[in-house]
């Protein structure tokens, strides 16, 4: 049943995608569909940037081995990315009418450094997709009980992801992304409200993890090797993944600089809050049965919520979270 679930959400999504691709006629509709896109779109596909598997699986468990501080990059950075983009760049780069970030460095200096900037950007998110795959691939191993490697995983996640990219572009990405959010939305809260009763509470998790120090945001010590590092990391993720394509693209797909503007402010409100739902799950993991989840995360601490979902839930709670986990990027 799993897997029939899992499997059908796939096959609607790439149906979806490829039927919203009819409607890609130019340049345009491909790269910011058509710049016609309303807030509530907008706002989704501006909240679904980053939230992909990575998000669910490599924050929780991040979290869960090194508190709040080991986060800082993602959900604190990259929401705030999001979020400052929105109020300080939209409206400016909405008004350039431009199809990609590279083209502004090639209207602000020269085709050279366009060409350059566009290519320090396509390497710069190899390990962020790297990341996404890697962690859609463990998904399907979990799920088939080891019947599809790891590896075999990653490459059906990729092919699933290129298949409606390449079709329809940013416009089939922007639709389904906008009901890709209502799943998540309302699977995480969901799952995270059965979780929370199996850990005796929200207050009784929160509480547990504010004595285990998992809290401790900023370094306590005075020392600049520690600071550097943290405040370096943080400013990374969230100045420097401003100038990025998925960003750009996100923004001037909006109907108007109004909406660009309202849209990423929400969509990064947004993603930094349910950011900290699967971190939440992870930790009550712990909590339910320390002795099962602490082997786990001995083994891998990204294992630790498929495990718990799988035995610990209901079937259907467990179809929402195999569900929303097979939103790749």
């Amino acid at each position: 049943m799993l897997l029939a679930s899992v499997v059908v959400y796939l096959v609607l999504s790439v149906a979806i995608g490829l039927y919203v691709a009819r409607n890609v006629k130019t340049t345009a509709d491909y790269a910011v569909a058509g710049r016609h896109l309303k807030l509530p779109i907008v706002t989704a596909t501006v909240f679904a940037t980053w939230f992909g598997s990575e998000t669910v699986l490599g924050i929780s468990s991040t979290f869960v081995e090194k508190g709040l501080g080991g986060i800082v990059a993602d959900p604190f950075g990259a929401a705030l990315c999001l979020i400052l983009a929105g109020l300080f760049f939209a409206r400016k780069l909405y008004r350039l009418n431009l199809l990609t970030i590279g083209s502004y460095y090639r209207v602000r200096y020269n085709r050279v450094v366009e060409v350059f900037c566009s290519l320090c950007i396509i390497l710069s998110y190899l390990g962020w997709v790297s990341a996404q795959i890697a962690a859609l691939g463990l998904i399907f191993n979990v799920l088939t009980a080891g019947g599809v490697t790891q590896t075999q995983g990653m490459f059906i996640g990729a092919a699933i992801v290129l298949t409606y990219t390449l079709f329809g572009g940013m416009l089939s990405v922007a639709v389904l992304d906008f009901v890709q959010m209502v799943v998540i939305a309302l699977g995480l809260l969901f799952i995270g409200w059965v979780v929370a009763d199996l850990a005796g509470g929200a207050g009784n998790v929160v509480g547990h993890a504010r004595q285990a120090g998992k809290l401790q945001f900023f370094p306590q010590e005075a020392n600049y090797k520690l600071w550097v590092p943290f405040v370096g990391t943080w400013l990374t993720m969230m100045l420097g993944s401003i100038p990025q394509q998925d960003v750009f693209q996100r923004i001037t797909s909006a109907k108007d600089e109004k909406t660009a503007v309202r849209g990423a402010v929400l969509g990064g409100t947004m993603y930094f809050f349910f950011a900290f739902i699967p971190v939440f799950l992870a930790y009550g993991a712990l909590m339910i049965d320390p002795v099962e989840f602490g082997q786990i995360m001995q083994q891998d601490s990204q294992l630790l919520l498929p495990n718990l979902v799988l035995t610990h839930t209901p079937v259907f709670v467990q179809v929402i979270f195999l569900v929303r986990c097979c939103r790749p990027l």
